[in-house]
């Protein structure tokens, strides 16, 4: 039997943690997909994750709306955030935003997805709660992963047919479209 997803996720933490050095991934700032979307669902860093405050301040800087998710039940909504400290509460390790979740999906036109690895079709694997594999297949928007140098996998990553494979990854100095 290959190695398991939960294998891969501990070493892969265990990996971003020895070579954590804070990075902004200002590269996805130039894809056409970013550029025309008005509405942007991102996400608040945490720990070693790679960092989105730059890019998520650039998104308001350009006028786009910004969407956080909050964890609801199974699944993630979004609410729009004003780019405020404030207008965020800590729930565990994460900042989740304050104020309502909006009922009209198609708004976000793109989706920044965290995640520990990409493999060359664009599946990813995440933290292992599911939320985002739960909730993609709601979202019509294009998906970037944001990982480190050394984190797109060229082995193929364990998934199930429930997994929602991404549309392209970047790292701090390069963006990789998923042929599909």
């Amino acid at each position: 039997m290959g190695v398991d997803k939960q294998q891969i996720r501990e070493r892969a933490r265990r990996d971003r943690t020895q070579k954590f050095i804070p990075s902004n991934f200002n590269v996805i700032l130039k894809a056409p997909e970013i550029q025309s979307a008005t509405g942007i669902a991102s996400y608040v860093s945490y720990e070693t994750e790679p960092s989105t405050e730059e890019i998520n301040q650039a998104f308001l800087r350009s006028g786009k709306k910004v969407y956080l998710p909050r964890i609801n039940g199974d699944l993630l909504e979004w609410v729009d955030w004003n780019g405020e400290q404030s207008s965020l509460r800590a729930k565990k390790k994460i900042f989740e935003p304050i104020g309502s979740a909006v009922t009209d999906l198609s708004v976000i036109k793109a989706i920044v997805v965290p995640a520990l690895r990409v493999d060359q079709s664009g599946f990813r694997l995440g933290q292992g709660g599911g939320y985002y594999d739960r909730s993609l297949p709601a979202l019509n928007a294009w998906k970037i992963g944001l990982v480190y140098p050394g984190e797109l996998s060229s082995e193929e990553l364990p998934h199930e047919p429930h997994d929602v494979a991404l549309d392209a990854a970047a790292t701090p100095s390069v963006l990789i479209r998923f042929n599909r």
